[in-house]
């Protein structure tokens, strides 16, 4: 793998799957090859380049392999990641997830393994190196950036937070799914005549419950940018069941919001290597809720509710449109930086166009959701005094 033409471009695709990865790595691997690099496949995001054994006789496939085009092109219209993913932060990795070759010499409890990916880096060739992730994934590219790896990073996240672009892959498909899953459950609703409770992604950030319900999807959504509070959201949804000539109503609810007083909610204490606990609980809290506040704006009767979580419903599957084009162009910039001998950049999309920015702006700040711009604390539900000049994903 060393013997070289241009250079050998790594790739590498880090934490949740989404629809458009694929698109992306094909992208970037048929423009590479046709430009004269050889291109690596790199398993299971950082992980992979965390247990790499660094000797010749060793069989590292399982950490990383060649692509071709024929690899690429048979997974490239579809959805996930078939260089697998995890959430490996080489700077934190516990000592019980050491490599065996390497517990000997990282024996702490939380140890940072960077010297041994820049090693292995080395090993492998890696002249570039395009990661494809979320701000977790891509806090870790800053980190390798500052140490010297020519890093082209590309926005992944159905939450569409990363900093620094309107978007980001997965959004499109996630709101996509969102809009049309709720429409589905609408009909059980209206059988039924009652509420609706869906609970969608979105840790710290509402985006993926706020466009769905701009675009008429839900009467009311509940975000982590704000703690609402549940007899208001009991109040306004049996007042939109009402006027419902189907008497029934729906809200979404994101998986990192919470109530007025209370936290987040989490399936357990345990935590991955970036801190973060498995958050779920909200939906159901908010659905009992609302049954038993029912009656006080019911005229005494209880309102049943429909409570389900879309979880990896709207992650699953082929990209929509946007989550095919976006990518296919994303792999492009990234190999346009290249060419030019530039790194230590993320590709992006701002206003509109194409473009790109220093990877660190990743690092620098966080994309939340304006809440004295573009969400009504009051009426629970997104607001927009005009719509001139904002973004096409409008947050």
């Amino acid at each position: 793998m060393n013997q070289k033409a241009k250079g050998i471009i790594g790739i590498l695709t880090g934490g949740g799957d989404v629809p458009g990865l694929n698109p992306a790595i094909r992208a970037v691997t048929i423009r590479a090859l046709r430009e004269g690099y050889k291109v690596i496949g790199i398993r299971r995001g950082w992980k992979g380049l965390v247990d790499v054994i660094r000797d010749k006789k060793v069989d590292n496939s399982c950490n990383y392999f060649e692509l071709t085009e024929e690899i690429v092109n048979k997974a490239g219209r579809t959805g996930g990641t078939f260089l697998h993913s995890s959430r490996t932060r080489a700077s934190h990795v516990p000592q019980s997830a050491v490599p065996e070759h390497l517990k000997d010499k990282y024996n702490a409890e939380i140890n940072d393994l960077t010297p041994e990916v820049l090693k292995n880096l080395e090993f492998i060739g890696i002249d570039y190196l395009i990661p494809i992730g979320g701000d977790d994934t891509l806090s870790y590219a800053v980190r390798l950036s500052q140490e010297g790896v020519k890093v082209v990073a590309i926005p992944k996240t159905m939450d569409n937070d990363v900093p620094g672009t309107d978007y980001c892959i997965g959004f499109s498909t996630c709101i996509t799914r969102t809009i049309e899953l709720t429409h589905d459950l609408r009909t059980c609703a209206g059988s039924h005549e009652r509420l609706l409770v869906l609970e969608v992604f979105g840790r710290y950030a509402g985006f993926s419950a706020m466009l769905p319900t701009l675009a008429g999807a839900a009467n009311r959504c509940v975000i982590p940018e704000y703690q609402f509070d549940i007899e208001r959201l009991a109040e306004l949804l049996c007042q939109d069941r009402y006027t419902n000539p189907s008497k029934y109503s729906v809200v979404l609810v994101s998986e990192g919001a919470s109530y007025s007083g209370g936290q987040m909610m989490f399936q357990s204490d345990e935590a991955d290597m970036f801190g973060h606990k498995k958050l779920g609980g909200i939906g159901d809290y908010v659905s009992n809720e609302l049954k038993n506040l029912s009656p006080k704006f019911n005229k005494g009767e209880t309102i049943n509710v429909i409570n389900q979580k879309l979880g990896y419903l709207v992650r699953c599957g082929n990209p929509d449109a946007m989550d095919s084009i976006v990518p296919m162009a994303y792999g492009n910039l990234a190999l346009d930086l290249i060419s030019k001998g530039m790194h230590g950049r993320l590709v992006i999309l701002r206003n509109g166009r194409y473009d790109n920015a220093p990877i660190d702006i990743v690092t620098s700040s966080k994309k939340l959701v304006d809440i004295n711009k573009f969400y009504n604390t009051d009426r629970l539900r997104p607001q927009y005094n005009s719509f001139e000049f904002m973004p096409q994903m409008i947050l």
